[in-house]
């Protein structure tokens, strides 16, 4: 997993490739918490490379999204394809997290 963080204004972007599962999420919570401690207004998640997601992953996720939320602000998730789409439409977090 690697994962890039880019900030314009009010906005962070995270571009996540690779796989996103119980072994690598514990390198993005640190990047997770620092974007959340940054009280951005929107958080996009670009996953259009990610080619694996487990749930230890989709946590990671949402726990961005809601603790974003508390702050304010909004998260989208964008670029999902293959395994990572069909595991976020299983769990019904496409309509959640404005999977586009």
């Amino acid at each position: 997993m690697n994962c890039i963080r880019t900030d314009n204004g009010g906005e962070s972007r995270l571009v996540i490739d690779g796989s996103l599962d119980a072994l690598t999420v514990r390198d993005l919570r640190p990047i997770i918490d620092a974007v959340v401690a940054d009280k951005p207004q929107r958080v996009t998640v670009d996953i259009e490379k990610l080619e694996l997601i487990d749930s230890s992953g989709v946590g990671a996720i949402v726990s961005l999204f809601k603790r974003v939320k508390a702050n304010g602000g909004s998260v989208v998730v964008v670029g999902a394809l293959e395994q990572p789409l069909a595991v976020l439409k299983l769990l019904k977090l496409d309509a959640v997290l404005g999977v586009t």
